[in-house]
């Protein structure tokens, strides 16, 4: 897998051992671009699998970067191409490996975008949002006003257009196809 854009752009990363479904980098190089620019953003990649999604945030200027990422087979390969960014950028990748359920759960750290890319086979897309917006409710939370929460998903899986509560409500503002693949871009709104 190659890193499409930012001071990192070409670089090769290798793709950890287990079940593995990497975003493409045709993927990867239009959400980015409808991000614009991530100087001095805090980054969160949710089920990194490679890292290559934390490493394009790095590589495109974000500030904080962090990853969570369970499967244990995947860790050594990880922990090898995220340390790219250390040596290259000189800007360290924080890597969590816990279910992401769980992190959301711990997290005390504020984020302006969250990419989340589950693999196809999960069932609960919905409530992990859910459970973003629950923990942004204030000021301070997981996702900073304004902020920006993208889900990669399989067609067949429906996701809503406004996910949360009177506290905290993420409202769906984009929608990218990318043949089985879509991404949907939510948004904090208040």
């Amino acid at each position: 897998m190659r890193i499409t854009g930012g001071k990192l752009k070409g670089r090769m990363i290798k793709c950890p051992d287990g079940i593995i479904r990497p975003a493409m980098d045709k993927m990867r190089e239009s959400f980015f671009a409808i991000l614009g620019g991530l100087d001095g953003k805090a980054f969160l990649d949710l089920f990194s699998g490679s890292g290559i999604i934390a490493l394009e945030a790095a590589s495109r200027g974000a500030e904080r970067v962090v990853l969570c990422e369970k499967d244990k087979i995947k860790i050594d390969t990880l922990l090898k191409n995220v340390s790219l960014s250390e040596k290259e950028l000189n800007k360290k990748i924080e890597c969590h490996f816990m279910p992401v359920e769980l992190f959301i759960k711990r997290s005390k750290g504020s984020f302006d975008i969250i990419f989340c890319d589950p693999p196809f086979p999960y069932k609960f897309h919905v409530q992990l949002i859910q459970s973003i917006a629950d923990k942004s409710t204030a000021e301070t939370g997981l996702l900073k006003a304004g902020g920006t929460v993208l889900i990669h998903r399989p067609a067949e899986v429906h996701m809503p257009d406004t996910i949360g509560s009177l506290k905290c409500s993420l409202t769906k503002t984009d929608k990218r196809i990318y043949g089985r693949s879509i991404i949907d871009f939510y948004q904090k709104m208040f």
